[in-house]
């Protein structure tokens, strides 16, 4: 039992020498450094308040404290930057990505311009799950869900790969709504000053945090009309706007429910953030351990409760099993969606 117990303490002991070396090591990379946390889009939008809130706190939590330097590049809804993290960035962990929701799913649904595998990322987490809304502004008329199926409705895309056009290409299939997507703009915020100055009439696949952080003014003032949630799950702070998955087992097939169902897998993922296939385990952990350990840090709660931010983090592991649940959906539903959307 002694002889045991001896080994029992010599093996934790070179557990937790291996550990601190491998600590070491990543500290040692790091330290000088800058890390580079690209962004899919342009300033302005939710996808940029957050990721540039994350960027002043994370880098103290990763060994070696670099620092974090928020850059954009937009671009057909975030693919352009995550074809280049898959194949043009540098793959050593100085680069990271804050993209959209919906590209992990591009592949999926039979986007030739999406040239990466989503399943061979290093996901690293995300600060909260999505519930989306359409909505449109009061000077339109529109005061229910029910009136986008019977006018024709100008609604702004970011490109092909962004919820915005997506979301609204598969409630015309699903639902008989009558959007005309418009676009590509360069970011939500683009969209939202094209609804104000009349030139669109929606957004759907608008992130209830960022209509809270971003859009607070417009929807105070009531000029803005929520006409339906966009999740698999509604938001507790919504219960009059309706949920499309009770819209839909109402009014059409199973077959459209689990289309819904692949497209809205993506709002759990929130608002990722990867890095590239090939970074090193110890670093790819490092920056995983960090963003979890960002999101309890009472710094970060205190900026991110000054700037409206909502936060319900999810872990780099949970992502990524979001990401391959998803590739299990049937291949008939999953070409069904495609007609729907392209």
């Amino acid at each position: 039992m002694k002889k045991l117990l001896q080994s029992a303490v010599i093996g934790l002991a070179c557990v937790t020498a291996s550990a601190g070396v491998l600590a070491d090591a990543v500290a040692d990379f790091y330290k000088g450094k800058d890390v580079e946390l690209y962004i899919g889009y342009k300033p302005g939008g939710g996808y940029d308040g957050y990721a540039r809130l994350i960027a002043r706190h994370m880098g103290k939590h990763i060994p070696g404290n670099p620092n974090i330097v928020p850059k954009n590049m937009p671009g057909a809804g975030s693919v352009k930057l995550t074809n280049w993290l898959w194949e043009g960035a540098p793959q050593d962990g100085t680069a990271i990505g804050a993209v959209s929701r919906g590209v992990p799913f591009e592949p999926l649904l039979g986007n030739k311009k999406a040239k990466f595998s989503a399943d061979e990322f290093n996901w690293i987490g995300s600060a909260n799950n999505e519930v989306s809304i359409c909505a449109t502004t009061k000077k339109t008329g529109i005061t229910s869900w029910k009136d986008l199926r019977t006018r024709e409705v100008l609604a702004g895309g970011n490109g092909s790969g962004s919820d915005t056009d997506q979301f609204p290409k598969l409630l015309n299939y699903v639902l008989d709504t009558k959007f005309k997507v418009v676009g590509p703009y360069g970011g939500g915020k683009d969209v939202v000053k094209a609804m104000i100055a009349g030139e669109l009439d929606a957004r759907c696949g608008w992130s209830w945090s960022s209509i809270k952080s971003k859009s607070k003014d417009l929807l105070a003032s009531g000029d803005l009309v929520l006409l339906m949630q966009m999740s698999t799950v509604a938001h507790p702070e919504l219960p009059d706007v309706p949920l499309v998955m009770d819209l839909v087992k109402t009014y059409n097939s199973k077959k459209q429910t689990q289309m819904l169902n692949l497209m809205f897998a993506r709002q759990g993922l929130g608002r990722p953030y990867v890095a590239p296939p090939g970074v090193p385990a110890d670093r790819a952990a490092a920056l995983q351990a960090a963003f979890t350990a960002t999101m309890s840090d009472p710094d970060f709660l205190a900026d991110a409760k000054k700037g409206g931010f909502d936060l319900s983090p999810i872990s780099g592991d949970e992502v990524a099993g979001l990401v391959n649940t998803a590739y299990g959906t049937p291949d008939t539903v999953i070409q069904e969606v495609i007609s729907a959307i392209r």
